[in-house]
């Protein structure tokens, strides 16, 4: 029975992986087809990410029948029900991807920001993958090195979303009120979604050492 139990551990761990690996590639292709304004791209990341709400249901449906039949105590419940919170992190992630492909569309042909932004939101999308990138290495390694990496590639996330706003509401601001709405929308997008990595790499500090440091990502 305990080979049984680690192997379902074992496969809600690899479950995780191939989320986060399909959220990688949903970004990737998200803030191409946003800076490109490539609406195929973007048709493919809102069609794709029905498979990542496939996935994460799949995996919180199993991880719960682990709970109801295995009585896992200790590291072993930690390890479950972060599972479960990490999954949804993650799908919310997929969703953001496919949130900023959907303002791509509904602009197409034109870009969703002004040229004036294009400098920032390329870092912004840099950044995210980045954290995207991070954050399926740190499920798979357990490396806790990346969590710094990850916190701090949120910290300059931060701050290019408060430039953008900061740009917006400056006199020399004279676009329209829907392309102001675009912008403030997409920067939020891009800004959650680092939120959502710094969620799952907190969570995944806590499973390795089952310490609850939430001081050290205040600042993010």
């Amino acid at each position: 029975m305990r080979k049984v139990f680690q192997a379902e551990l074992h496969q809600i761990g690899e479950g995780l992986i191939e989320i986060s690996s399909l959220v990688n590639e949903a970004i990737e292709k998200s803030t191409q087809a946003f800076a490109t304004a490539n609406l195929q791209t973007a048709q493919e990341v809102i069609a794709a990410d029905a498979r990542i709400d496939f996935l994460q249901n799949d995996l919180d449906e199993r991880a719960i029948d682990v709970l109801a039949l295995q009585g896992p105590v200790a590291s072993d419940l930690r390890m479950i029900v972060g599972s479960l919170r990490m999954s949804a992190s993650l799908e919310r992630m997929g969703d953001l991807a496919r949130h900023i492909s959907q303002l791509t569309r509904l602009r197409f042909p034109n870009h969703v920001i002004p040229a004036s932004l294009t400098a920032t939101f390329a870092e912004l999308a840099q950044l995210d993958i980045l954290i995207s990138e991070k954050v399926t290495e740190l499920l798979d390694s357990r490396d806790l090195e990346l969590v710094s990496d990850i916190t701090a590639a949120k910290a300059q996330i931060s701050k290019l979303h408060r430039t953008v706003f900061q740009t917006m509401a400056a006199p020399e601001w004279q676009e329209t009120a829907a392309t102001t709405v675009d912008v403030t929308l997409a920067s939020r997008y891009f800004e959650r979604f680092g939120d959502h990595g710094v969620s799952v790499a907190r969570k995944v500090s806590y499973l390795v050492t089952g310490e609850w440091q939430p001081e050290d990502f205040l600042a993010v």
